[in-house]
C-alpha cells in the first residue's frame, strides 16, 4: 500500500532544517507533499508562489517529493490529497508541546490521519524561518542555514528595500 505524507509549513523561506526533515520523510514514505501554507492573516516575506519555487528548487533532487500550497484546515487538505500522514519537524522540547497539541486536535478532527514527528539534526535545532529573516535583515550571516538559491533570494528581497 502506497503511503503519502504531507509536510506542511510556511517555509518563509525554506531552510536547511526544512530540507533535512523533507529528505528524512522521503526515506520513510512513498510520497511526500511539501505543502506551503497560505495564511492571509500573516504578512510573509515571500509570496506563496515564491515559497513554492524555492521549495521546488531545493528539493528537486528528492524524486518522491512534490510541492504544493494550501489554505484552510490541514486535515481537509490531507484528505483531499488522499494522504494518511502529517509530517512535523521538531527542533526542541518547546516545539513538541505545541506540535503535540496540534496533533491531538488533528486527531480529533480526523482520526484516520496520523502525525509523524521527525527530530531535526542538532545543527538545525536553533534555525527557524523567522530567525533567518531577522538575522539576514540586520546583516547577520545565514549562508550556512539556507540553500544558496534561498540566500540569493534573500539578498534580492532585502537589498531592494
Amino acid at each position: 500500500m502506497k503511503v503519502t505524507a504531507v509536510y506542511p509549513g510556511s517555509f518563509d523561506p525554506i531552510t536547511n532544517g526544512h530540507i533535512y526533515i523533507a529528505e528524512r520523510a522521503a526515506a520513510v514514505f512513498d510520497e511526500v507533499i511539501v505543502s506551503v501554507l497560505v495564511n492571509e492573516r500573516k504578512v510573509s516575506a515571500f509570496s506563496v508562489e515564491e515559497r513554492c519555487e524555492m521549495a521546488r528548487e531545493t528539493l528537486g533532487h528528492v524524486k518522491n517529493v512534490t510541492v504544493d500550497s494550501f489554505n484552510g484546515l490541514l486535515v481537509d487538505y490531507v484528505r483531499q490529497k488522499r494522504a494518511g500522514v502529517i509530517v512535523r519537524g521538531l527542533r526542541a522540547m518547546s516545539d513538541f508541546e505545541y506540535e503535540f497539541q496540534m496533533a491531538l486536535m488533528n486527531r480529533q478532527l480526523a482520526p484516520e490521519i496520523e502525525t509523524f514527528f521527525i527530530v531535526t539534526d542538532p545543527k538545525y535545532s536553533y534555525v527557524s524561518s523567522s530567525s533567518v529573516r531577522e538575522i539576514f535583515h540586520f546583516g547577520g550571516t545565514v549562508e550556512d542555514v539556507v540553500p544558496r538559491t534561498v540566500y540569493e533570494r534573500l539578498k534580492e528581497r532585502y537589498n531592494d528595500e
